[in-house]
Parts: C-alpha cells; sequence; structure tokens
C-alpha cells in the first residue's frame, strides 16, 4: 500500500472512531433513513448541567442542517413555561425538546395572537394551535401552559414517541404542511433543555 492511501486509509478509520467517540451510544440504534431522506448528524450535547439525562435529549442525533435563533426574555420564558408544563405532565427532558422544537418551528417560541392576514387559518399561540381543529378557546390556546400540555396530550397518544426522531413526533401531532421543517431545532431545543431544565 502506498504513502498516501495508507494515510486516507488511516485518515477516514480515525474520522469513524472520533464520530463515534462523540456520538457515543445515541448512534447506536439509529434507524436507518432512505437515501432521499436527510442524513442523520450527530452532536455533543452541552454537558454542564446536573441532573439532565443527556442520553433522552437527543437519542439518534440530528436530522440536517440546524438553524438558531436569539432568544429574549419573552421566549426565555415561554421555554422556561414549557418545562414546567412538560414536568406537570409528568413527562422527561426528551417530551421537553420535541415541545420547544416544535414551538421553534411553529412560532419561534413566541406566544402568538391573531395575525391578520398574515395569520394561518385561526392559529394562535406556541404552538400554532386551532380552536376550530380542537384544540380549545383562543384564551386556553394562548396560555402557554395549556398550550404546551394539550400538545404533550397528543404526544403520548403517538406510540414509540421518546425514539423518534423530533421532526417525526411532532408532524404526527401537529400535522404541518411542512412535515420535515421541525427537524432544524432540534439541537437548540436539546440545548434550551439543558440550560433551563433545573433552573
Amino acid at each position: 500500500m502506498n504513502t498516501i492511501m495508507r494515510k486516507s486509509v488511516l485518515g477516514i478509520a480515525g474520522l469513524a472512531f472520533a464520530g463515534g467517540v462523540f456520538a457515543g451510544p445515541a448512534t447506536a440504534h439509529a434507524t436507518p433513513t432512505p437515501e432521499s431522506a436527510t442524513p442523520t448528524t450527530a452532536v455533543a450535547v452541552q454537558a454542564d448541567k446536573p441532573g439532565v439525562d443527556k442520553g433522552k435529549l437527543i437519542p439518534h442525533g440530528v436530522q440536517g442542517e440546524q438553524s438558531r435563533i436569539d432568544l429574549g426574555d419573552e421566549e426565555t420564558a415561554n421555554v422556561k413555561a414549557i418545562i414546567a408544563a412538560t414536568k406537570k405532565a409528568g413527562l422527561d427532558e426528551r417530551a421537553a425538546v420535541i415541545s420547544i422544537g416544535t414551538s421553534l418551528q411553529e412560532s419561534k417560541l413566541e406566544n402568538l395572537g391573531h395575525l391578520g392576514d398574515r395569520n394561518d387559518h385561526d392559529s394562535l399561540g406556541l404552538f400554532q394551535q386551532r380552536p376550530t381543529s380542537g384544540w380549545g378557546t383562543p384564551e386556553q390556546i394562548t396560555d402557554p401552559e395549556y398550550s404546551t400540555l394539550a400538545f404533550l396530550k397528543g404526544l403520548k397518544q403517538v406510540d414509540g414517541w421518546q425514539d423518534m426522531p423530533l421532526t417525526d413526533a411532532a408532524q404526527t401531532v401537529q400535522v404541518s404542511a411542512y412535515p420535515d421543517a421541525y427537524a432544524q431545532w432540534e439541537q437548540q431545543a436539546a440545548d434550551l433543555v439543558t440550560q433551563h431544565w433545573n433552573s
């Protein structure tokens, strides 16, 4: 084997090993995706907060390109409200990641009121839930605790939601016209849960 080829093989093996070290057990049971699907990328989740089960935050690694937004006081308060409602529902950090990721896609963590001509039908609140679809009254849907508990009630009815990629779990509850859009928020959602779960 010539020197250049040998270095290439060793380099690839080193990358594969490093990828396995950083991904750890999170990718050990990853579900294979069809060739047309977005590839799964393993990422390291912040590990500086005690009491957060890191293995449950992103069980299979994030899918595709990730997006991130800066949060103001309102959005941070809504993150905390989602986490509090998740705990009230007796669910764990993974449910909070799915809820926050869903809200990041639906409203950028803003509690949406009536948007006039920009409104998607009668969608309101953190999750763009619709009174006409049975999610509750406008007052209920714009209450962060109520809307989160309503979302989580739907999530609990999804078999195997704990082990699904965020985008699949969210889509099963939300039935969005853009089912893959939730995937881009999984890393930021996991980081927010790590940061605020015990705060």
